[in-house]
């Protein structure tokens, strides 16, 4: 079966990133995949992105889908053909729509979870919750700064975007 092209728009992406031990990271990971270090610390995290106007490319918007949607992911290398390979690992997806439940797995990878989304955002600040079928919970409060927080494990904003395009 031929997949068609997909045309849409990411109307909101955030990425929450955190820090965990490398060894209870290991332990969730599949053969070929090792975490990727950062100063001694695994680097876990979820994507919460809003998809808008999905549909096959060529058709108008106004018949696409939308939908919230939380991607886990953590921070990977690998080995492949004597190389070091970078990239991220999403062991699970969490979705407002019912279609990408059915089609997880199948056209698209993993398996998607039904979720309820409660979102709030309001002239930089973000509320996002969500509540899956199978009983995780997420909640963020997040709001927009010109000022990188000094707790990072991260020193500055351009070596967390290093860091992360590498993996992306």
């Amino acid at each position: 079966m031929k997949i068609p092209t997909i045309h849409g728009y990411i109307e909101r992406r955030i990425l929450i990133n955190f820090t965990a031990h490398p060894k209870d990271v290991e332990k969730i990971l599949p053969f070929p995949f090792r975490p990727k270090i950062y100063k001694g610390k695994a680097i876990v995290g979820i994507c919460l992105i809003r998809l808008k106007d999905i549909k096959p490319k060529g058709l108008p918007d106004f018949i696409g889908i939308n939908s919230e949607n939380g991607a886990h992911r953590i921070a990977v290398e690998w080995d492949e053909d004597g190389e070091v390979k970078s990239g991220v690992y999403i062991p699970r997806r969490d979705t407002s729509l019912q279609l990408n439940t059915w089609v997880g797995g199948r056209i698209f990878p993993g398996k998607h979870y039904l979720a309820k989304f409660n979102i709030d955002e309001n002239e930089g600040n973000y509320h996002v919750s969500f509540k899956s079928s199978d009983d995780t919970e997420i909640s963020i409060d997040a709001k927009e700064t010109e000022t990188f927080n000094k707790d990072s494990v991260f020193e500055n904003l351009e070596n967390a975007s290093d860091f992360l395009k590498k993996v992306i």
